[in-house]
């Protein structure tokens, strides 16, 4: 079989093939492909490709490619809101891994809504696209629209309950440790702010929260765990009636960036700024007029997660057959060194 480059087609000339490539170089044709997706193979392989590509002038054409394997070379990146830089880190880092690969990035925002998220499904299928990142809206995505294609998809920062690879962070493991930096720094009555019940990644900060408790021999106060909208007006809110409890809390927990400056913004407004009332945040604060040391972060590693869950796709694309995959990347967490409650 024949590449014909776009610009020469008219002209009659005809490109080597990948095969030949293949055999000058004396590997297989995979990984020849794999060389020119950018993916990992031995550098004595990778120099040999480059090598034996260059002397036959071997130019892959996309557009044929895409014709034999009937997609596009268009990603699909289905994130809930685009407008926190969690997600932001998250896209550049597909992007950039998609681009060394050749690959193009659209970028789709769902705002959390399953409906939203299935009409941009039906877009990745019906401009056959090459295949989908997704953060899910909900534990119920429905994926049939996609894995009935044979359109590959991974999952990021939350799982859907379909057999496909998944790349996620130690959320419980991040509650956990917040909880715990607050205890250790002397804070008693440690409340949790946490994203809406039945996201799983809310669920497992939040029992990362209650296990950090249970193993100082504290019992969970029901009353201490909010549920709020992943926005600094569901972190104000929240904020807002823990302050209004008859025995309010010292600290609090925040399992996400923008609740964490809508609950530090309350704070301040009522000069309880941290110190002076505890706080823990899991994912980086996009901005704040806060001492930076005043507060505990647990780091999220955004654009790592974009990085390797870009890189699973490139692989499926290629073939990559073996069983579906879950990676998990550790957090880092910054402990708060700016005093000592006030009582």
């Amino acid at each position: 079989m024949h590449i014909l480059d776009s610009n020469n087609e008219s002209a009659g000339v005809t490109m080597s093939t990948i095969y030949e490539v293949a055999a000058k170089a004396g590997v297989s044709p995979a990984t020849v492909s794999r060389v020119l997706n950018g993916l990992k193979v031995s550098s004595a392989k990778s120099d040999a490709v480059r090598a034996a590509a260059a002397e036959l002038s071997f130019s892959p054409n996309k557009t044929a490619r895409s014709l034999r394997k009937q997609n596009s070379e268009v990603i699909a990146l289905v994130i809930p809101d685009i407008e926190n830089p969690f997600f932001t880190a998250l896209a550049r880092g597909v992007e950039d891994r998609l681009r060394e690969a050749g690959f193009s990035l659209v970028l789709c925002n769902t705002d959390d809504d399953t409906e939203t998220e299935a009409k941009y499904f039906e877009i990745a299928v019906s401009e056959n696209m090459a295949g989908v990142i997704l953060v899910p809206a909900a534990d119920h995505t429905d994926l049939s629209p996609l894995l009935s294609r044979n359109r590959p998809v991974v999952a990021v920062d939350r799982s859907t309950g379909h057999d496909i690879d998944v790349v996620t962070m130690e959320n419980r493991a991040a509650g956990l440790s917040a909880t715990r930096a607050l205890l250790a720094s002397g804070y008693s009555r440690v409340a949790c702010i946490a994203g809406p019940r039945g996201i799983e990644t809310a669920d497992d900060r939040s029992g990362g929260w209650q296990d950090a408790l249970n193993l100082a021999d504290r019992a969970a106060d029901p009353t201490y765990l909010c549920h709020a909208n992943y926005r600094v007006d569901g972190g104000r809110a929240a904020m807002l009636e823990l302050l209004s409890l008859a025995d309010p809390p010292d600290a609090v927990v925040v399992t996400n960036n923008l609740m964490g400056v809508g609950a530090l913004q309350v704070l301040s407004e009522a000069g309880m700024a941290p110190p002076a009332f505890g706080v823990a945040v899991i994912g980086d604060l996009p901005f704040t007029t806060l001492d930076p040391t005043s507060v505990t972060i647990v780091h999220l590693p955004a654009r790592n997660l974009g990085v390797t869950a870009a890189s699973m796709l490139i692989e499926r694309i290629n073939g990559d057959r073996q069983s579906p995959r879950t990676v998990v990347l550790r957090n880092e967490v910054a402990i708060a060194v700016g005093g000592v409650p006030t009582r």
